[in-house]
């Protein structure tokens, strides 16, 4: 992690990294005000800290109370060397805890990050640079030695090549990647968390057998999504983008919706349209994009081409990123690799889906074919120690898909999770879907995995598909546990041969896909000098519900973006508009702001939290509406998971406004106790907002400008390299 470090007056400093900020002082007798703990205070708390997390995850995971449970810390300093400490951790806890879990509450202390790094000993490196910046790839501790060449199946280049090239990009883009954490909990099972260290919301996880692997596909993974701006998805990309002379590509076209909003004639084919407006209900306002906003310009499209013939044919971005979110995109060392990447991800997701939504059986992987791949199966075994079965599924559905399946269960909670993978090789496709299983997941984190149902309901339901895609928890029938299989197993391979294994490879998934009578929509990207791609298979590859672009499409974010960021310059009009909008739209009550206008806001600011519910309330009561303004607080004190601060200002509110909307009662005659109960500056804020001087409580005034909002500046930031980095190269070829 980048902690940026800034110097403040006197001996303050300010410490930034992610959303926070520390500021740290020295003590009086060493020249400071005594304002905040010194650096060593921190490093000392974080210890204790660390300890006491791995407490209460052991109860958590257990539903083991925390009431009583107490730890404290102490530093024994060496009277003749004070670089030499004891840190004394204790624990005191009820004398009805099982002695069982007495031994594992201390046993889990053990397992502190801070207490295994300062006990490891870490090494210190002090340099100076001309530019904290410049070295994009300073914080990548696997650096593979050039000499060795490792390839894997998959791979047109070496390991050790691939990350090397994938680095230098990043690098060349001022992109400062740093790795966050490194998972290997089981044999031949690495997994890794990257992001961008000053955006970090840009992030990927990578997964293998080995270090390596891993890495390499955390970077693959990273630089896809550069390629397809899958990291910027619905956010607002800021008036500047919005009016240049492109937005999301330089090949990109904008087409203007004809009489009555109809679709522009040059979008999508008639195999498209026969897909997304079966029944003519699409109109051309639907497909607005999301990012700019720029209704005035049209609809944004983007060129792909279509397999069969080899024709442009020009989808909206808003239509790919409703539906297709990050499902079909890849990046590789040749064009071939990425494609096979694409087309395994498509069909080991719709693949998955008809099992699923189908309570498919598949059959068991026989022990002898297991037995094939030692290593794979020491990872299996490992799991197996653990205390969690496994179970190695043929997914292929009688040898017509390279798609395999891994499911873990877990007995101490009653959870399964069905992880799939797929590639034309069988080994590849059944490693895919054991690292899949454990990426960036802890064995504790197994334990919030849901439950089979015989529910068919909650199986089919669109929306635990939409689970399984991002983190493959959603719900599993229990019919899959069926001892009967509804296929017999196939012992597939779908492998090319020789050098062009991996164009062999991809026609012969294109051809799967043919032989299905599904079209192929293929766009390439190589300006930022890695070859990346995106497909598209209509009525195929879609993650969510094509109905979606009608009744919950992003772009409805254009209804509210302007009005909500400069919510502090609105008249009571434009609020009571607004209002009626926020009323009249369907909208989740607890739906997040940050999502529905597609800004970055700090989480751990009052922004970040912001909720349909809370704006709306919070709107009410500017116009003097109590009656509203107090049913909506009921509901926000019954339900809302915000901050315990946040929660007492509400309480504050309700019986501030229960009091005035009883004409029985006088405000005058609860003002000295209300104030004895909440505190002064509450009070104060409550009273303001009922009064008006005090507007929108907690929400720091900005506007389409996005003053204030830093986080969402460094996602900008992110992008506007790419975006200059496309400019440069269309630029050039001009």
């Amino acid at each position: 992690m980048e902690i940026k470090v800034n110097f403040l007056d006197k001996f303050r400093l300010e410490a930034k990294f992610d959303d926070f900020t520390v500021v740290a002082d020295q003590p009086v007798r060493y020249k400071g005000d005594g304002s905040a703990p010194g650096p060593f205070d921190y490093f000392l708390a974080s210890s204790a800290l660390c300890a006491a997390y791995f407490v209460k995850l052991y109860c958590v995971t257990r539903n083991i109370p925390t009431d009583n449970i107490r730890l404290s810390q102490n530093n024994i300093v060496d009277p003749e060397d004070r670089h030499q400490q004891i840190f004394k951790i204790q624990v005191e806890l009820p004398s009805d805890i099982a002695e069982v879990d007495r031994r594992g509450i201390l046993k889990s202390i053990e397992r502190c990050t801070v207490k295994k790094v300062v006990q490891a000993g870490p090494t210190f490196v002090i340099e100076e640079v001309d530019n904290l910046d410049a070295d994009a790839q300073s914080l990548l501790t696997l650096k593979p030695s050039a000499d060795t060449h490792t390839f894997i199946a998959g791979k047109d280049l070496p390991l050790e090549q691939t990350i090397a090239n994938m680095s230098g990009i990043l690098a060349s883009l001022g992109i400062k990647i740093e790795i966050a954490s490194w998972r290997n909990i089981i044999p031949n099972v690495w997994s890794l968390h990257i992001r961008d260290a000053h955006s970090p919301m840009c992030f990927t996880n990578g997964k293998g057998a080995t270090k390596e692997s891993a890495l390499a596909s955390a970077l693959g993974e990273y630089i896809e999504r550069l390629n397809n701006n899958h990291f910027y998805a619905g956010a607002f990309w800021g008036e500047d983008i919005a009016n240049a002379a492109f937005v999301h590509y330089p090949n990109e076209r904008w087409f203007k919706p004809g009489k009555k909003d109809a679709l522009p004639a040059e979008i999508l084919d008639a195999y498209c349209r026969n897909i997304y407006n079966t029944d003519g209900e699409l109109r051309g306002s639907h497909l607005v994009d999301t990012n700019s906003g720029n209704n005035a310009r049209g609809i944004c499209c983007l060129p792909y081409l279509r397999q069969s013939d080899g024709e442009v044919v020009y989808f909206p971005s808003n239509l790919i990123e409703n539906l297709f979110v990050s499902n079909g995109m890849s990046a590789g060392n040749t064009l071939a690799e990425a494609q096979v990447q694409c087309l395994s991800e498509i069909f080991e997701r719709a693949v998955k889906r008809q099992i699923i939504e189908g309570e498919i059986c598949l059959p068991d992987v026989p022990q002898e074919v297991l037995a094939q791949y030692p290593g794979i199966l020491a990872g299996i075994q490992g799991l197996e120690e653990q205390g969690f079965p496994v179970l190695v599924k043929d997914a292929s559905l009688g040898g017509a898909y390279p798609v395999m399946c891994v499911t873990l269960m877990n007995p101490r909670t009653g959870g399964v999770f069905a992880s799939f993978g797929a590639h034309p090789s069988l080994e590849v496709a059944l490693e895919r879907s054991l690292t899949e299983l454990l990426q960036g997941r802890s064995f504790e984190g197994l334990n919030d995995l849901p439950p089979p149902t015989f529910e068919s309901n909650a199986v089919t339901e669109p929306n635990n598909f939409v689970e399984h895609f991002i983190d493959s928890s959603g719900i599993v029938s229990w019919r899959f546990f069926s001892a009967k299989a509804d296929f017999e197993f196939v012992e597939w391979d779908f492998s090319g041969q020789g050098e062009n294994r991996n164009a062999e490879e991809a026609a012969t998934l294109l051809g799967i896909l043919k032989d299905m009578g599904k079209e192929v929509y293929t766009a390439v990207y190589d300006q930022l000098g890695a070859i990346a791609c995106r497909i598209l298979v209509p009525g195929y590859s879609e993650v969510y519900p094509i109905e979606d672009l009608i009744w919950d499409n992003t772009n409805k974010a254009l209804l509210f973006r302007a009005d909500i960021l400069n919510l502090h310059r609105l008249d009571d009009a434009s609020l009571s508009a607004l209002l009626e909008r926020l009323e009249n739209n369907e909208l989740d009550e607890y739906s997040d702001i940050a999502t529905l206008i597609g800004i970055e806001f700090d989480e751990n600011t009052e922004w970040g939290q912001l909720t349909v519910l809370e704006l709306k309330l919070l709107i009410h009561l500017a116009l003097k509406q109590f009656d509203e303004a107090h049913e909506l607080v009921g509901a926000f004190l019954q339900y809302n998971d915000n901050t315990v601060e946040r929660g007492l200002f509400y309480k504050a509110l309700n019986v501030v406004l229960e009091v005035l909307l009883d004409d029985e009662l006088e405000l005058d005659d609860y003002a000295v106790n209300f104030r004895r109960m909440f505190g002064n500056d509450r009070m104060d804020a409550v009273m303001g907002s009922v009064e008006g001087s005090v507007r929108f409580f907690g929400l720091t005034p900005t506007s389409m400008q996005l003053e204030g909002l830093d986080r969402h500046h460094r996602l900008l930031d992110s992008y506007r390299k790419l975006h200059q980095a496309r400019a440069k190269v269309t630029s050039s070829k001009n």
